[in-house]
């Protein structure tokens, strides 16, 4: 027993406004039906103490923990700052 008719296959096209072939309908039936045929297999599996996973790769968190350093001197910084003053970087407004 096929798990997806020429009638699905011909309605799905329809939708997708592909033209097919009785040829391609053919086909795609079949392979259709065959790719179903292999998902559903993996309801066969034993799951049951398999836990829930949102990705393949275990992932953790690879942040370093935040802790206040001492930045740059001030010297050093307006040295490569086109335009400053009283300490302060100048940059053009973007708001009138």
């Amino acid at each position: 027993m096929s798990r997806i008719s020429k009638e699905q296959v011909t309605h799905v096209a329809h939708l997708a406004r592909l033209e097919m072939s009785e040829d391609e309908v053919e086909m795609f039936t079949e392979q259709l039906a065959e790719i179903i045929e292999m998902a559903e297999k993996l309801n066969e599996l034993n799951t049951e103490n398999i836990e829930p996973t949102s990705h393949v790769f275990t992932q953790k968190n690879v942040l370093r923990e935040d802790k206040p350093e001492k930045g740059l001197p001030l010297e050093d910084v307006m040295r490569n700052v086109p335009h400053h003053e009283n300490g302060q970087i100048k940059v053009p407004s973007i708001l009138e």
